[in-house]
Parts: C-alpha cells; sequence; structure tokens
C-alpha cells in the first residue's frame, strides 16, 4: 500500500472513531460469541443543560470498561462523582458484570478509586513524561 493511501488526520470526526469501534465490535463479537455489548453514559446537568459532570464507557461479556470520567471543578469535593461512580457500578451489576476497569494517570484520582475499591494491575512509567499511567480493577460480587 504506497504511503499516499494514509491520511493522518488530528481531529478525527465521532463519526469516524464510531466506525472503527464498530467493526472492532463486530470482530470481537464473531470470534467469542458474546453479543452483549452497551454503551454506558451517565450525566449530570445544570440548570443551563449545560454538563457539569459524566462518566462513559461500555459494558461487554461481564465487563464494564470506564473510558471518561469528569467532573468541573466548581462541582468536585461534593461527593458528586462518589455519586455517579456508584451509579455505574450499580449499571454495571444490572448487566451482569463482575468486575470494572477503568486507566488513570497518577496525577489524577488513584486515590479516589483506591477509595472506592478498585486495585492496581499494571503500571506504565514515563506515561506521559514524568507520570504514570494505571490499570485499575475493581471486582463486583453478585448483581443486587
Amino acid at each position: 500500500m504506497p504511503a499516499s493511501e494514509f491520511v493522518i488526520e488530528t481531529d478525527p470526526t465521532p463519526e469516524q472513531v464510531q466506525y472503527l469501534e464498530d467493526r472492532l465490535y463486530e470482530f470481537n463479537s464473531s470470534v467469542t460469541r458474546i453479543t452483549d455489548g452497551e454503551g454506558l453514559a451517565i450525566f449530570v446537568r445544570d440548570d443551563g443543560e449545560q454538563i457539569v459532570a459524566g462518566i462513559c464507557g461500555n459494558t461487554w461479556g461481564g465487563c464494564c470498561e470506564i473510558r471518561q470520567f469528569w467532573v468541573e471543578e466548581s462541582q468536585r469535593g461534593r461527593g458528586l462523582g462518589t455519586k455517579l461512580l456508584g451509579a455505574a457500578e450499580h449499571e454495571a451489576r444490572r448487566r451482569g458484570c463482575r468486575q470494572i476497569f477503568l486507566t488513570t494517570f497518577t496525577f489524577q484520582a488513584p486515590a479516589f478509586y483506591a477509595k472506592h475499591g478498585f486495585k492496581t494491575l499494571a503500571t506504565v512509567d514515563d506515561y506521559p513524561r514524568g507520570h504514570q499511567n494505571l490499570l485499575l480493577r475493581k471486582r463486583l460480587g453478585e448483581a443486587s
């Protein structure tokens, strides 16, 4: 394949990214025969309907992956993050998940996650430079 066929994009559209996600899900589902994948998103909005906090990811095959989790700075320290994480965990359990995975950086919230039962499975040093990227997991008991 000639290099001219490669197009490097620094800001792909959500549709382009979703296209790749869909193709990967099709492949993974065809190989594993596990077809219960669903997106998961929970948002908190202010009176003007602006998102001030949210958590999103997906569930598939008994696992929940959290990909994004954010609380606006003015909303932090009020328990909103704890409530969002609890709501995501509740929904994961409802969907039959036995564990939750996520990644965080050492400068983000590893202590918050540890306080909520997450354990570090892997550490990638110097990602980004001078910091670490952590892969965390929380095992869930039976659905409540």
